[in-house]
C-alpha cells in the first residue's frame, strides 16, 4: 500500500470488481479495498450487482485498515443519510390480537369430573384401609 489511509477518512474509489459478498474499490492505482455487502447501503442487500457496477465511482469511508495483510474495509453506506423513518398510518400498524376476558365461575361445576380435593380425599380413605394394603 503506497498510500496510508486513515481510519474515518472519506475519499472517492471506483469499483473494479463484484462479487457475492461485496464489491472491491480502487482508491488509487495500486491501492483497493472491500466494500462488504452489509455496508452498500441502509436496508436489505441481495444482490451486489443490483447496486454497483464496475467502473462507477463511489464514495466510500474507510472502516479499518489491516496492513500486515494489506486490506482496507471500506463502507458505502457510512457516507450517505439512513433514510428517515416514517410513521406508520393508523391502518397499517400491526393490530394485537386480543382475547376476551372471561370471569371467573363462582360455582363449581364439578358433573362429569372429579376435582383434585375430591380425589385427594378418596386416596387418602384408600391409603389407611388395611384391607386394600399388600402384604
Amino acid at each position: 500500500m503506497a498510500t496510508n489511509f486513515e481510519i474515518g477518512s472519506v475519499v472517492t474509489g471506483k469499483v473494479t470488481g463484484i462479487q457475492p459478498y461485496g464489491a472491491f474499490v480502487a482508491l488509487d492505482e495500486e491501492t483497493q479495498g472491500l466494500v462488504h455487502i452489509s455496508e452498500i447501503t441502509h436496508g436489505f442487500v441481495k444482490d451486489v450487482s443490483e447496486h454497483l457496477t464496475v467502473g462507477q465511482e463511489v464514495k466510500v469511508k474507510v472502516l479499518s485498515v489491516d496492513e500486515n495483510a494489506g486490506k482496507i474495509s471500506l463502507s458505502i453506506r457510512a457516507t450517505e443519510e439512513p433514510p428517515a423513518r416514517e410513521p406508520k398510518a393508523a391502518a397499517e400498524k400491526k393490530t394485537r390480537r386480543q382475547g376476551s376476558v372471561k370471569p371467573a365461575a363462582t360455582t363449581e361445576d364439578t358433573s362429569g369430573f372429579n376435582t383434585l380435593k375430591d380425589k385427594l380425599e378418596e386416596w387418602i380413605k384408600q391409603s389407611e384401609r388395611n384391607d386394600l394394603i399388600k402384604k
